[in-house]
């Protein structure tokens, strides 16, 4: 990691911050700049701002510069719960703690590498970093996602994503009591104008439509244990939503969770589970239904809240 610290000069006032900092730091491209503004890897006085950003006279610019990725990913035999695998795609059951595919602080041990190495014929479908991906989890949410092994099953499945056809259910359990026993969320989520690696809920015309349905299964003294069901597949949706309404995920420090205090058991991860997953076959046009246990680590943590009562 290659770290530069600046400062602004007053004849540069107002210039964009993109363009300010193209001039001063060599060997980078604009548009690698833009991103890695976008990325949070760019600091104004401490502060994450847009690229577009106008300059002021004494702001402090630290800029971080990650290595650059290989081109291509190096395939990694590392074990796979596979729900489902046939010529076109590959269903899997993640567990928390793996990231889906390469991204900074996180280039080896994907499971988007584990595939390459089990499926070799991924490789070039979509991206070459994200080798058969066509959604994801986040690193610490567990559960189903499926995979394409070549590129009719790639379109067929983006395709399916776009027209909001494919069924994805969650099971997550929520500090407080949440008080309708179901509901629909609808709220523009985009990028937090305070840190950019965060997602938050913004002004409409700010922020991509966003809409997750909730039920309440239980409620268990000072948390709800509930199912949601994504209309849209926005970055970390359901987490920025019930964090949105007071109700941050347990386990979620970086949507409100830490300042709800420590967990009465300890959980690896985030108490949120990709359950169920539905969608359409790319060549035999049947519709195919996946479903997943809650896993022990969210299970224990119901299991105490249940006896506590």
């Amino acid at each position: 990691m290659r770290r530069v610290d600046l400062v602004v000069d007053a004849p540069a006032a107002g210039e964009r911050l993109d363009r300010w900092l193209a001039a001063r730091v060599p060997g980078l491209s604009r548009a690698r700049l833009q991103a890695l503004i976008s990325g949070g890897h760019v600091r104004v006085s401490g502060l994450a701002r847009k690229p577009s950003h106008r300059v002021v006279a004494g702001e402090r610019i630290d800029v971080e510069i990650p290595p650059l990725p290989p081109e291509e990913l190096e395939p990694e035999p590392i074990a796979l719960s596979v729900v489902h695998e046939d010529e076109q795609v590959l269903v899997l059951d993640k567990p928390a703690g793996v990231v889906v595919h390469p991204g900074a602080g996180h280039a080896r041990g994907t499971l988007a590498a584990a595939v390459l190495a089990h499926a070799p014929g991924t490789a070039g479908v979509g991206g070459p970093r994200r080798p058969g991906v066509v959604h994801r989890l986040d690193k610490d949410t567990s559960g189903l996602l499926v995979m394409a092994k070549t590129p009719l099953a790639y379109e067929s499945l983006t395709a399916q994503l776009v027209a909001r056809t494919v069924r994805r259910v969650y099971l997550a359990l929520a500090h407080g009591r949440v008080g309708p026993a179901e509901g629909v969320i609808d709220k523009p989520i985009g990028r937090d104008p305070r840190d950019r690696k965060r997602m938050a809920v913004r002004p409409l015309g700010q922020g991509r439509r966003s809409v997750t349905n909730f039920r309440v299964l239980e409620r268990l003294g000072d948390f709800t244990y509930l199912e949601a069901r994504l209309q849209t597949g926005r970055t970390h949706q359901i987490r920025v939503h019930l964090a949105s309404l007071g109700h941050p995920i347990a386990g979620d420090e970086v949507y409100g969770g830490r300042r709800r205090g420590p967990l009465p058991v300890p959980l690896e991860g985030l108490a949120l589970h990709a359950t169920a997953l539905a969608f359409v076959h790319p060549v035999t046009q049947k519709r195919m239904e996946f479903a997943s246990a809650l896993p022990p680590r969210i299970e224990h943590l119901l299991s105490h809240l249940r006896h506590a009562r």
